[in-house]
């Protein structure tokens, strides 16, 4: 057995009887009840902020016990017999936290007759016990929990009526006007001060346009209306005549190619706009017909290549065994034959096909540029050719600088062989 703790106990004489420490659980009590300086509360104060002195009831003294006699000293201050150790008013939080509660308008209103009574003498509202979930729905419960009164500001207007979106717009637009203005869209307009008969006709010739400004209209819509002409034109020419005129002359070409394979035509003098040959140009993928004469709507405009063969203009034809065949087609638009023979250069092959034979010519000279009067050019000996005695040469002839014809560009060639139809076609088509 260990020994008892030295000093009398305390007992039911005293302390003196049994030693101050003697009874059960007093040296804990008396522990508990040392006084700490960092707990001790201010002279006249309290360790709760929610403690009220006033809200304290009086209680009745007990009666110390043995050790309470004994250790006094040691003590703090006595809380009343059965108190709690902290001291809790909710009308001193509600103080401390909102200030004086004053009854609303709506509330003093609903009720004028009975006054409100003080924070101080109001006592708090009973909670009702939900620990037991099982005796009634919480529902039930929850309901009878008083609500605190909100302030009269806090009250949200009458819902706006309508769904849940009116009502959302509604409460997006409060507070966006100033009270006491108006807006500019609700505002009445200034009623205007009627007019006289003459100031009437005064203003209605104001609101009629000028001279000028008709006249300024009529031109603009004059401009406008060439503008969309000459776009049409221009769409015409650069397009739209290729495109006919490939077709007119494939046609053309089709024809003779089949008058040939029938035999139905016999060699002669060809008519003015027929066409009687076909003429290749390897190099540029040229594959025209020539047809008699220099018309610029029966040939040259169908995509035909022209022969000079009428009066002061007439030259000598493939067949001849002297002479200067000359032909003519263009350079821009209406199937453009002639549209790259600057390109061409000496020795290149240009194949004249015929009803009874395929003519050969090599490519010799060219002249870029002469006055569309200068028919030198074509004469059977032709001048600036380079060629200087009787032979069979080639002459062709277009329109330059392109898109306009102000001057003539010139091609010059000298037959160099002569294929009858029966031998098949010449190395140049071949190839």
């Amino acid at each position: 057995m260990t020994a008892g703790r030295p000093g009398p106990a305390a007992g039911p004489e005293g302390p003196d009887a049994h030693g101050a420490y003697g009874t059960d659980g007093a040296f804990v009590a008396a522990v508990d009840g040392l006084a700490d300086p960092l707990n001790d509360p201010l002279p006249g104060g309290h360790t709760s902020p929610w403690f009220r002195s006033d809200t304290v009831p009086a209680a009745e003294p007990a009666a110390p016990s043995s050790y309470v006699n004994g250790y006094a000293a040691h003590q703090g201050p006595q809380q009343p017999q059965g108190a709690p150790n902290e001291w809790y008013d909710p009308a001193g939080y509600q103080r401390d936290w909102y200030g004086p509660q004053q009854p609303s308008a709506r509330m003093a209103a609903a009720d004028p007759v009975s006054p409100v009574a003080p924070a101080e003498e109001r006592a708090p509202a009973p909670v009702p016990d939900l620990q037991d979930f099982t005796a009634e729905p919480r529902t039930e419960v929850l309901a009878r929990i008083p609500a605190e009164p909100e302030p009269e500001a806090a009250l949200d207007p009458a819902p706006a009526p309508g769904g849940r979106a009116e009502r959302r717009r509604a409460a997006k637009g409060r507070g966006r006007r100033r009270p006491g203005t108006v807006p500019e869209q609700q505002a009445a307009p200034a009623a205007a001060a009627p007019m006289s008969r003459v100031e009437a006709r005064r203003a209605a010739r104001a609101a009629k346009d000028s001279p000028a400004v008709i006249a300024s209209r009529a031109v603009g819509e004059v401009f406008i209306s060439l503008g969309v002409l000459m776009l049409l034109f221009v769409t015409y020419q650069l397009w739209w005549t290729n495109i006919r005129a490939d077709q007119i002359a494939g046609k053309e070409t089709n024809r003779i190619q089949d008058e040939w394979a029938n035999g139905d035509r016999k060699p002669g003098v060809f008519a003015p706009g027929e066409g009687f040959a076909i003429m290749h140009i390897p190099k540029l993928d040229v594959v025209a017909p020539i047809a008699e004469g220099i018309d610029k709507e029966k040939v040259l405009d169908r995509g035909m290549i022209g022969h000079y063969g009428e009066g002061k203009l007439k030259t000598a034809m493939p067949s001849d065994k002297q002479g200067n065949f000359s032909v003519a087609g263009h350079r821009n638009t209406h199937g453009e034959p002639f549209r790259y023979i600057n390109k061409l250069k000496p020795g290149d092959p240009i194949v004249v096909e015929t009803r009874d034979a395929y003519y050969t010519y090599e490519m010799a000279q060219i002249l870029p540029q002469t006055s569309p009067s200068n028919i030198s050019v074509i004469e059977p000996i032709p001048v600036g050719s380079g060629f200087t005695k009787p032979g069979r040469y080639l002459t062709l002839t277009t329109c330059t600088p392109e898109f306009t014809s102000t001057y003539r560009l010139i091609v010059w060639g000298k037959m160099v062989d002569e294929r009858p139809r029966s031998e098949g076609k010449p190395d140049a088509l071949v190839g």
